[in-house]
């Protein structure tokens, strides 16, 4: 016992020395632990030095199954692989394999038939699609709803009614909302102002999904029975049917300008319709997307389509009187509408080769001043005539004038067309 005491005082120091001194001293420090355990040196290579030699690896990183198969021979490791299998793989590897179909010879690629695209009907079965642009007619609607129904019920397939309110300042809208109501089939767009029927046509034919698209108006003045009628000239092979109100019911400050507007019209359009005018027109699909319309060219819809290769025909229609409201338009539309047929003719006929149509007139005036001039010349040196007091002389001049500007026109149009390098539009048929 004498002899421990001696070695416990020194421990015992240190320690007291420690709870003095406020700043104790960390038993986890690197110096504590510097000399007792001697840091490992870390090996060069890494710790999996290479996958081949298997034996090299811990055996941690496998599974118990693993460990002791390694204990065992080699050739008794795959019984125990066999044996830690599942039972779903035990189960498909004990069924018999079915004998496999060879498999037939895949065509070259030059024999192969190209698949053709399934095309998707967006308007899910349309067959009808009528366009109906108005102004003001609340009056009328209702009536001329329940007629369309009963009329398209006897066409067969699918419908849809397409109203375009061209700003009305009555309660037209509302009617519409209405037939909405009671009629899923119906559509309605209203215009914050009045743009004119070529804008509600345009419009209502961007809306229309149907095989075909049928335009009326909607005071009644067209009849809704006339729309089997159509369909039946559009089946027939036609892709425009204009209507024809042989026997009008319009009175004579009407009918008289109508058909001398009609007669100028054919002659200049080439087609031969008797009335531009009718708004109960139908067409195929594929021609309201085609024509573009604006301005006041609504009623020269089958001379563009005309002039963009599709067959037009005409038929005759029932003409109603008017029953509710008054007309919407006057003698003016008449001035409007020759200018806009010089609008038709020049936008479809010239338009890519303006010199046909300025040339064309300057040489025919050129011509004229210059024979006019030669005539005046032989009578200047011939005859002893003075021409001071020929006013003709004064004529001739103005005319070659006028003929030189039409031709520098016409070429200031080429260049103009020439370079714009615009991708030509073209109205194809079809195409494989």
């Amino acid at each position: 016992m004498a002899e421990e005491t001696p070695e416990q005082q020194p421990e015992q120091q240190p320690e007291s020395q420690n709870t003095n001194n406020p700043k104790r001293d960390n038993p986890f420090r690197r110096k504590n632990f510097r000399g007792k355990y001697p840091r490992p040196q870390r090996k060069p290579e890494s710790e999996f030095p290479s996958l081949e030699k298997v034996e090299e690896l811990p055996a941690t990183i496998f599974g118990e199954e693993a460990v002791a198969a390694e204990k065992q021979p080699q050739e008794q490791v795959p019984q125990q692989t066999q044996q830690v299998q599942t039972r779903p793989q035990q189960q498909q590897r004990q069924q018999p394999r079915q004998p496999q179909q060879p498999r037939q010879p895949r065509e070259p690629r030059e024999q192969r038939e190209p698949r053709e695209p399934q095309q998707k009907n967006s308007g899910g079965g349309i067959t009808v699609s009528v366009v109906i642009p108005l102004l003001n007619e609340e009056e009328s609607l209702r009536d001329l709803h329940e007629q369309l129904k009963n009329s398209l019920a006897r066409v067969g397939g699918n419908y849809e009614l397409i109203f375009v309110d061209d700003g009305s300042t009555d309660n037209s809208f509302k009617v519409l909302r209405e037939l909405k109501s009671r009629n899923p089939r119906v559509k309605a767009i209203r215009f914050r102002r009045n743009y004119g029927k070529s804008a509600a046509l345009q419009v209502g034919f961007q809306k229309a999904l149907g095989e075909f698209v049928i335009t009326m108006d909607a005071d009644l003045q067209d009849d809704p029975a006339e729309i089997s009628n159509l369909v039946r000239e559009l089946r027939g092979g036609y892709d425009v049917v204009s209507g024809w109100k042989k026997k009008r019911k319009d009175p004579l400050g009407k009918t008289i300008p109508s058909k001398f507007f009609n007669f100028v019209t054919g002659k200049v359009t080439g087609i031969s319709i008797h009335d531009f005018n009718c708004g109960l027109k139908g067409y195929r699909n594929e021609v309201v997307k085609s024509v573009n319309v604006y301005g006041e060219l609504h009623r020269y819809i089958p001379a563009l389509a005309h002039w963009l290769g599709f067959r037009v025909g005409e038929t005759v229609v029932n003409h109603r009187p008017r029953k509710y409201g008054k007309t919407k338009f006057g003698m003016a539309r008449y001035s409007r509408g020759f200018l806009d047929l010089l609008t038709v003719v020049f936008t479809t006929r010239y338009v890519s080769r303006p010199l046909h149509l300025f040339g064309g007139w300057g040489i025919l005036s050129a011509l004229s001043g210059f024979g006019i001039s030669a005539w005046l010349a032989y009578e200047k040196y011939v005859n002893g005539q003075p021409l001071s007091n020929r006013p003709l002389f004064m004529v001739a001049l103005i005319m070659i004038i006028l003929g030189v500007q039409f031709v520098s026109m016409g070429l200031l149009g080429e260049l103009i067309t020439k370079n714009q390098q615009l991708e030509k539009e073209y109205s194809i048929r079809e195409e494989l």
